[in-house]
């Protein structure tokens, strides 16, 4: 998947090459990549693409700002397969490229904790669009921020929404034994148990399996008026098929795993009424966010999903950092250290979508957390979660 921005050769399973649209003429203070990590090929290809081709739209939007700068900007993407060894032998790679001034990524949590260890021991920052996972920020790496909400925002979230407005009184939790499926369901776990919610079963299941009738008979017999999910979108749309077909009439929720047309696809008419939470809010709520829809549409030839709008703010965090440190350095090509000391320094930054002001440890102070509904095969906006 080379987006709109010319082909990409393949080294491994990473691009090897920049996208190069746009452009052209003299970069005398040499070439400057911007690195994204998430997975382009695989069943969880749909969202990590929406991450790339954000952060490839802000790059696309701010090429000349940084040629008059000159520099050559490119984008630099890689295909981390969602797996940890490949995230981490795609961050071996770009460490090992001086011209990698910053990283835009990961999807998935469990893929970002191992790559991150990778990017400290090179001073390499990262901004991450799109993980929810605790331990990414708890473990007191320098170069490590994202600009989304923890699993401890949005895992107790979830849980209120579904005592508070939903009326649940018995859950049923399954997780894909993740770090960011188990680590959300924990979360939503320890907030039901802390309203007095009733938690009837807690049960793990294997990514890529096709067959849940093992936990699902569990489910049915115990006929909770809720089933929760932590997992990402494949299993939970199989889930949510499998459910329906077994008889179960109550709702179902998930995390922000769910955040993808892909359900639909998978669920079929079953996915109707599923609810779940998000750390990405929807742009379409304003004129602004309208017609930054309908530029980018316009220019990257497809529409914005789930995380386009917060690759897009993660880049341009990246790019405003990069910049400032070009200017403290006397107009020359920044070093990491300098690049990473003006990301960490970011405060206030208005995105597209969200403000960005990150604390000591690289979470954004302003994150929020968001609520969805699956309904006529669509998704429908429910608002913040207070």
């Amino acid at each position: 998947m080379t987006g709109c921005g010319g082909a990409a050769t393949q080294q491994g399973s990473g691009s090897s090459q920049a996208t190069t649209a746009g452009g052209g003429g003299q970069h005398s203070g040499g070439k400057i990549l911007i690195a994204t990590q998430s997975p382009l090929s695989g069943p969880q290809s749909f969202s990590g693409d929406s991450i790339k081709t954000g952060a490839q739209f802000a790059v696309e939007l701010r090429k000349e700002e940084f040629k008059q700068l000159g520099f050559d900007l490119q984008l630099f993407p890689q295909d981390d397969q969602a797996e940890p060894k490949q995230g981490v032998a795609n961050a071996e790679m770009l460490v090992a490229n001086p011209d990698v001034l910053a990283v835009v990524g990961h999807l998935n949590t469990g893929v970002a904790i191992p790559s991150s260890v990778k990017y400290e021991e090179a001073g390499l920052v990262m901004v991450s669009p799109a993980n929810t996972g605790v331990k990414l920020t708890e473990e007191g790496k320098k170069t490590v921020h994202r600009i989304c909400a923890r699993d401890d925002e949005q895992g107790p979230q979830g849980a209120k929404y579904a005592k508070n407005v939903l009326g649940v009184k018995k859950v049923f939790i399954i997780h894909d034994k993740t770090a960011y499926g188990q680590g959300i369901a924990e979360q939503v776990k320890k907030q039901f148990e802390a309203d007095g919610v009733e938690v009837l079963g807690y049960e793990g299941i294997t990514q890529g399996e096709k067959d849940y009738s093992a936990v699902l008979n569990q489910v049915v017999s115990k006929k909770p008026d809720m089933i929760y999910f932590g997992g990402m979108y494949p299993e939970g749309g199989t889930i949510v098929k499998q459910a329906r077909g077994k008889g179960f009439t109550g709702i179902i929720m998930g995390g922000d795993g769910l955040d993808s047309p892909e359900m639909i696809k998978i669920a079929g008419e079953a996915v109707e009424g599923v609810i779940y939470s998000s750390t990405a809010g929807d742009v379409s709520q304003t004129e602004e966010g309208r017609k930054w829809i309908a530029e980018y549409e316009k220019t990257m030839k497809k529409k914005p999903e789930s995380y386009s709008v917060y690759g897009f703010d993660a880049a341009n965090v990246v790019l405003n950092g990069i910049r400032e440190a070009i200017k403290s350095n006397g107009g020359k090509k920044p070093t990491r250290e300098q690049v990473l000391a003006a990301v960490h320094a970011t405060k206030d930054f208005k995105g597209q979508f969200t403000t960005v002001t990150f604390d000591e440890k690289g979470d954004n102070v302003n994150a929020a957390v968001y609520m969805y509904k699956f309904t006529k095969g669509k998704t429908e906006f429910l608002g913040k979660a207070e």
